[in-house]
């Protein structure tokens, strides 16, 4: 990966995170979850360019947990955040049923937790 590309990753984990943040702040506990789990996609995609100089290209995330536990404190970080979320994406993506606003909030905390992690690695990288 370029390092433009790890920016890229960075620039939409940022956007994810703060949309999830807007959205949660609107009650709208399903579109948080949803926008802050791919906002800590979008921060391992954004750490494992810079780190390892790939990121995970299916649509199975366990590669993406896999790489980031090989790519550094960053990584590592950002692994225990995106482990915590995984498990939420089908319920908030196609299950009816409806999010607790406690779960809602700490998925948006993580995501932008992730989203300052990439933010940070992709300003290091050249």
């Amino acid at each position: 990966m370029t390092a433009a590309q790890v920016r890229a990753y960075a620039a939409k984990s940022q956007e994810f995170a703060e949309a999830a943040a807007s959205d949660l702040d609107a009650g709208r506990n399903i579109a948080a979850t949803s926008l802050a789990i791919h906002a800590a996609i979008n921060a391992a995609d954004a750490v494992c360019g810079a780190r390892l100089g790939k990121r995970s290209g299916g649509d199975d995330h366990d590669q993406a947990l896999s790489l980031l536990q090989v790519a550094g404190t960053d990584g590592a970080e950002v692994e225990r955040h995106l482990r915590r979320l995984l498990p939420l994406k089908t319920k908030a993506e196609y299950d009816p049923d409806d999010i607790a606003a406690s779960v809602a909030k700490r998925a948006v905390e993580r995501a932008l937790q992730c989203a300052a992690i990439a933010r940070r690695v992709a300003v290091s990288v050249r």
